[in-house]
């Protein structure tokens, strides 16, 4: 493995460490790029165990590790026994753990296109269809009113929409306009059937942003999306997002009890945080893992979260209608001269812009 070179790094750009050379995940500079500044690395082979004070947890950044707090029964949810869904499984990804969420009947899936459907599966409740039906419609029509433009961001201008207004059509608004905020009257309308994970757009939001900009950086992946049959790809690559790219970056546990870890002991009774990000990259566990590669044989739908999550469900039906959405209206959509997309947080993490010329 490389040795790390985050002393080579200029001051500004370095890791900020705590007593004993451990970097903080919440000190100056420590959000700027937690890949880039090797800061994952350093805790995986430095300091798989530590202490960090600013968060107020023990720190897990292997992926054996983490496995082990997400599934095992030693852990439970986080600051008590009963949330968030405690014990298992955790809130993970999409997945905001809420005690009023409510999950999906086993075996419901999204609604396929026509006959390759599996008609074993079964349907979801009638809020949640409509939230389904939803997306296809509303990211045709956000993809259609950028495809004109010679450049746009599709952060502020997809993203940022296609939860929100989805979530609008279903409850039987009117598409939502460009010019206003777009969450204001979602977000304040109760109920809905599916809980508060679903009600909830911005984690979405991050993970459609960098599921976007993983297809658009691979234009071999994107003409393969554009092709038939691309369903089996598109789910490979939104896990791979998932794995790759987190949108939710820590995870907090606690310990029923004492528990041994690789790099040592963690008390009874302590907060613990998931380092999701430093996990998803773990060499030991992943082949090259900084690449994005949809193929790969080595996948975990560990990283992805509950199943039966709407949010879950609802952020993977976005990222595969969407780019379809988007495929259809522009074919020839790609960066805009000398654009790259650069994501930031080490909380929640996500693209900030995503700069495309549309024809």
């Amino acid at each position: 493995m490389p040795a790390d070179r985050s002393e080579a790094l200029p001051t500004a750009r370095r890791p900020h460490r705590l007593a004993g050379g451990q970097p903080g995940l919440l000190e100056p500079g420590a959000s700027t790029d937690p890949y880039r500044l090797r800061l994952y690395r350093v805790l995986r082979t430095d300091f798989p165990l530590g202490y960090d004070p600013g968060l107020g947890a023990w720190l897990l950044s292997r992926y054996a590790d983490v496995a082990l707090a997400l599934t095992d029964p030693r852990f439970t949810g986080y600051p008590h026994d009963g949330a968030p869904r405690g014990p298992v499984p955790a809130p993970l990804g999409l997945c905001r753990g809420s005690l009023v969420c409510t999950p999906l009947p086993d075996g419901v899936t999204a609604p396929g296109p026509g006959p390759s459907a599996d008609a074993s599966q079964g349907a979801a409740p009638a809020s949640m269809a409509a939230k389904l039906s939803a997306v296809e419609r509303t990211a045709y029509v956000l993809a259609r009113r950028i495809s004109g433009r010679d450049r746009a961001d599709l952060v502020g201008e997809f993203c940022r929409w296609l939860p929100a207004g989805a979530d609008a059509v279903a409850a039987g608004l009117s598409y939502p306009d460009l010019n206003a905020p777009p969450r204001h009257a979602v977000h304040q309308r109760p109920g809905g059937g599916t809980g508060d994970c679903a009600r909830h757009t911005g984690l979405r939001e991050r993970a459609l942003a960098s599921f976007l900009a993983n297809m658009l950086d691979d234009p071999d992946l994107l003409a393969a999306a554009a092709g038939s049959g691309a369903g089996i790809l598109l789910g490979r690559a939104w896990t791979e997002t998932l794995r790759r790219d987190p949108p939710v970056q820590i995870v907090l546990r606690r310990t029923r009890t004492e528990v041994r870890v690789s790099g040592g002991t963690l008390p009874g009774g302590a907060p613990v945080a998931c380092l999701i990000g430093a996990a998803g990259r773990d060499p030991v566990r992943f082949a090259a893992p900084d690449r994005f590669d949809p193929l790969r044989s080595d996948a975990d739908p560990l990283l992805t979260g509950p199943a039966g999550c709407p949010a879950a469900l609802l952020g993977r039906l976005e990222a595969e209608h969407g780019l379809r959405a988007l495929l259809a209206a522009m074919p020839r959509i790609r960066w805009a001269e000398g654009f790259r997309p650069a994501s930031s947080g080490v909380l929640t993490r996500g693209p900030r812009a995503l700069l495309v010329r549309p024809s």
